[in-house]
Parts: structure tokens; C-alpha cells; sequence
């Protein structure tokens, strides 16, 4: 975050291996355990969408930072639409924990809308995935320490 200009490669680099990593983890769940399951190809699917994911962001490092920024909105863009989907359902459910899912959909297309404001500077492309990134990793630090209900099967 502090060295915009230098950390554009490493942000390539970090989102291919987060990518590449999620991917090869599904993979790995579908031949040990998912295949024999109802609806189990699905994680093999979805661990190869992850892994394209990866190579491709990968390949990204010697193009233009504008289809960084772009990839940036699509992905905010995207997890914030599905969050505030997910708090629909659990509010109309009864859930108790639908504020914070809320807050978290609405700063990610926040971030996506920022992205798209300052598209012509390269380097809020760096300062909007680190403030992402720490964002994201209070919201899971938040979700982890609060109380969950617990059901016992005896």
C-alpha cells in the first residue's frame, strides 16, 4: 500500500496464487470426498473455474492496469450483489446475523464504484486492494469471535 508504483506485480501475483490455491483445494475435496456425494461434481466445477481463474489473473502482470481495475469491480461487484442476496435470504428466514453480511455487500460494491471513479489512476488500484483486503480481513475476524448457535445431537 505504500509503494503503489512496485506493488502492482505482487497484487498479480497474490490473486493468481489465492485463485490457483482455492482451485487445487476443490479439486483435492472432490477426489477425496465430494465424488461420492449428491451434487458433488459441482466442487470439481468450480475448482476448475477457480484454477482458470488463477492462470489467467497470472497472465495478467504485463497488461494494462485498467483490466486490473476492471477485475477488481467484478470481483467486489460480484461478492457484494451475492452478499446482499445471501442477507435477503436470511432475514426472511429469521437470521439474527443479517446486518453484518449487509454491511460488508454494500462496501463491496462501494469499493467496485470507487474502482470504477478513479479507473485513470494506477495507483489507487494498489490502496483500493490492500484497504479491500484488511477490509475483508476484520469482517472475518468480526464473524469468527461473534456467538453461534450450537445444535447438539445426542
Amino acid at each position: 500500500m505504500f509503494y503503489p508504483k512496485e506493488s502492482y506485480p505482487l497484487i498479480i501475483l497474490i490473486l493468481a496464487f489465492y485463485f490457483i490455491i482455492k482451485g487445487i483445494r476443490s479439486i483435492v475435496y472432490y477426489l477425496t470426498m465430494a465424488r461420492y456425494m449428491v451434487g458433488g461434481r459441482e466442487s470439481l466445477y468450480i475448482g476448475v473455474i477457480w484454477l482458470d481463474f488463477g492462470m489467467v489473473t497470472g497472465s495478467l502482470a504485463d497488461v494494462p492496469y485498467y483490466f486490473v481495475l476492471m477485475y477488481l469491480v467484478a470481483i467486489h461487484g460480484f461478492s457484494g450483489v451475492i452478499l446482499i442476496l445471501r442477507t435477503i435470504e436470511a432475514r426472511r428466514s429469521g437470521s439474527s446475523s443479517w446486518r453484518l453480511k449487509l454491511m460488508h455487500g454494500i462496501v463491496d460494491i462501494a469499493m467496485a464504484f470507487i474502482c470504477i471513479v478513479f479507473i485513470r489512476k494506477p495507483d489507487v488500484t494498489v490502496i483500493i486492494y490492500a484497504v479491500g483486503l484488511m477490509y475483508s480481513a476484520l469482517m472475518r475476524i468480526i464473524s469468527a469471535c461473534r456467538r453461534t448457535a450450537l445444535i447438539v445431537i445426542e
